[in-house]
């Protein structure tokens, strides 16, 4: 049992004597600062004799007492039991702990491109309490139930923003807070309370044959620049439509080793950490596309050179949408976006070449509902380059598939 006594220690070149709650737990003595001081003349033979220092010393005794009556310091040492003391009261910044959160999420689980998801939810959140040092006792159920509804016009934050928050919130529940002894630095959960909202079911993004074609045999707008923004996006376009809508992040971070032949061989980058499978696929380069991975050839680890241009597979996603900005209004074609043709490849695919649902999401990449039958299965990928052909000849060959 830990024991405590007001005392003070040397003198201070000022003449006070600080004082200090000795505490002695298994033999080790340390000291707590009270942040008081007494004078020679409350001292005698070296003892506190200031009826104020003691009362107030004496609460803290008393309270420090009530704290570890609640936990079990049996196997503590000295060292944590003063940790415990000093700060199982103390506030803690959640913002903080969401930038620290954020950060190894980027760096130490390698997961970058969801870290910006959070990084932005925060930000949300600091921006609603006009404060970049929010702290958890702030986080009540009415601030935070306020805070979303403060997000109620928006298609998908309002429900992303809030599962980023809650999930930074529970990490550090679990990191703060020791159940098993009854150490609760973080005393409030305002997520028990709180209903998150569904995103908006979004547009369908996919476009009409004729528009795909029209787009395709569009001109490229005149430039001083021989390797142009533009043309890159078209290109990437191209290539993204023809790998059965491939996302730019797989087709920027893609290796040499990633191809085995003519087959590309890679993880989906997105979902590769979440999927017991990797999220793997493989995939046929179609004829129409090889001379592109010809152009974009890399002379590095990397199979394309897209990572000369731009610093990381975001900042390719960004400006190939910037390009192809320019490209549809040179073309007088409606705004296209890069993520346009993943969901036209996957309509064309069901609608046109009459490819199932089921179909259509494995050559998609997405994680399948029969988890445990997949669990018996070596998978063959080929339907997908097959189904891949099928598409391409829809858009690209002598008439449409009926």
């Amino acid at each position: 049992m830990a024991t405590f006594k007001a005392c003070v220690r040397r003198q201070r070149n000022d003449g006070l004597y600080t004082v200090f709650i000795r505490i002695t737990h298994k033999r080790e003595t340390k000291y707590i600062d009270t942040g008081k001081a007494v004078d020679k003349s409350k001292l005698r033979k070296g003892e506190i004799k200031s009826p104020e220092i003691l009362s107030y010393c004496a609460n803290q005794i008393k309270g420090y007492n009530d704290l570890l009556n609640t936990v079990d310091i049996s196997n503590w040492n000295i060292s944590e039991i003063i940790s415990y003391l000093q700060n199982i009261d103390k506030d803690i910044s959640f913002s903080q702990y969401a930038r620290k959160y954020t950060f190894e999420m980027a760096t130490v689980r390698k997961m970058e491109r969801n870290s910006k998801n959070y990084k932005w939810a925060y930000q949300s959140l600091e921006k609603f309490a006009n404060s970049e040092n929010i702290m958890f006792s702030r986080l009540t159920s009415k601030f935070i139930q306020d805070w979303i509804n403060s997000l109620a016009n928006t298609n998908r934050a309002k429900e992303m923003y809030p599962i980023c928050i809650r999930m930074i919130f529970n990490a550090a529940l679990e990191e703060f807070n020791d159940y098993d002894h009854n150490i609760i630095r973080i005393k409030t959960n305002p997520f028990r309370k709180i209903e998150i909202p569904k995103a908006d079911t979004p547009t369908k993004r996919a476009l009409e044959i004729p528009v795909l074609q029209a787009f395709f045999n569009g001109s490229m707008p005149m430039t001083k620049y021989l390797s142009s923004r533009t043309a890159i996006s078209r290109d990437v376009a191209e290539m993204v439509f023809c790998l059965a809508g491939m996302n730019t992040a797989d087709l920027y971070e893609l290796k040499k080793e990633n191809l085995k032949g003519d087959l590309l061989c890679y993880h989906r980058q997105k979902t590769q950490k979440h999927r017991s499978d990797g999220a793997y696929l493989e995939i046929k380069i179609p004829l129409r596309i090889q001379h592109l991975f010809e152009k974009y050839k890399s002379d590095n680890e990397y199979l394309l050179n897209f990572n000369y241009r731009y610093q990381d597979s975001n900042t390719f996603n960004t400006n190939v949408n910037g390009g192809l900005k320019v490209y549809c209004k040179a073309n007088n074609l409606p705004p296209i976006c890069i993520y346009n043709f993943r969901h036209s490849w996957a309509t064309i695919a069901q609608n046109n070449c009459h490819a199932s649902t089921e179909e259509v999401g494995f050559a998609l990449n997405h994680s399948s509902a029969h988890r445990v039958t997949e669990g018996y299965i070596k998978k063959d990928y080929s339907p997908i380059s097959v189904l891949n052909e099928k598409v391409i000849t829809c858009v690209f060959g002598d008439g449409l598939q009926k």
